[in-house]
């Protein structure tokens, strides 16, 4: 059996209960850096064998499709949040699903939902495109064609190119395309940058040095966010 484990994006309280329960009981951690998730598994006093899961082996993909054909169950994780969005696991989720093997996911972390929560836009249909092409057209091309869907769209970016992405939705969007940067979500250092995309490119540049891992939400203008609200169903 295979079982999708999130696991925290930084503050380690963020775990589930049942995300350790299932740590606990399985017969190996498929990882994405056995070191990392090592920290984890020792900081709750978890023992488990650890192994390395690399989407761009094959052999590797074959390795851990293997222990699951054999009636091991693996817990699939990523470094941090949740496996398969963004990050490994969705190749050996597909192959396993193609044998039969049974799969469950569990919730937990998620980077995304966290960002779209606290941004303040509106709630509904979303648009999350990850991490764009390095490619300026390409990457202009994909967030054009999400934003003319009129809903919030989402996407990842690093320290190093944050600056280039804000100017690039301003350039794109429109400079007062309204944006939310979350940068260390649920860290020491969390913070909530909120403005248009060229004023938060601007604030940035002003920093001497910019870290932490973001996630941009990308907001609609005031009249079509009132457009889009969705009304309120009876359950």
């Amino acid at each position: 059996m295979l079982s999708i484990v999130p696991t925290p994006l930084g503050n380690l309280q963020d775990i589930t209960l049942r995300a350790l329960d299932t740590l606990k009981s399985v017969d190996c951690v498929l990882c994405e850096d056995t070191r990392r998730t090592q920290i984890l598994l020792t900081h709750f006093g978890i023992s488990k064998p650890t192994v390395r899961y690399n989407e761009n082996d094959d052999a590797s993909v074959r390795r851990c499709l293997e222990l699951l054909k054999q009636g091991k169950h693996c817990a699939l994780v990523s470094d941090c949040g949740t496996p398969c969005i963004s990050d490994p696991g969705w190749k050996l989720v597909k192959a396993a699903a193609a044998e039969g093997l049974p799969i469950t996911s569990l919730p937990g972390p998620s980077a995304v939902a966290c960002a779209l929560a606290g941004a303040g836009f509106t709630g509904g249909a979303f648009t999350f495109l990850g991490f764009l092409p390095r490619k300026n057209g390409k990457a202009a091309k994909l967030l054009g064609a999400a934003y003319g869907q009129e809903h919030p769209v989402i996407v990842y970016e690093s320290p190093f190119r944050v600056i280039r992405l804000l100017q690039l939705i301003a350039q794109t969007l429109g400079p007062d395309t309204p944006v939310v940067a979350a940068r260390e979500i649920s860290k020491v250092y969390e913070e909530w940058l909120r403005g248009t995309a060229a004023s938060v490119a601007a604030d940035l540049e002003k920093r001497k040095k910019v870290q932490g891992e973001f996630v941009i939400v990308i907001g609609l203008p005031e009249h079509k966010e009132e457009q889009n609200e969705e009304p309120d169903f009876p359950y």
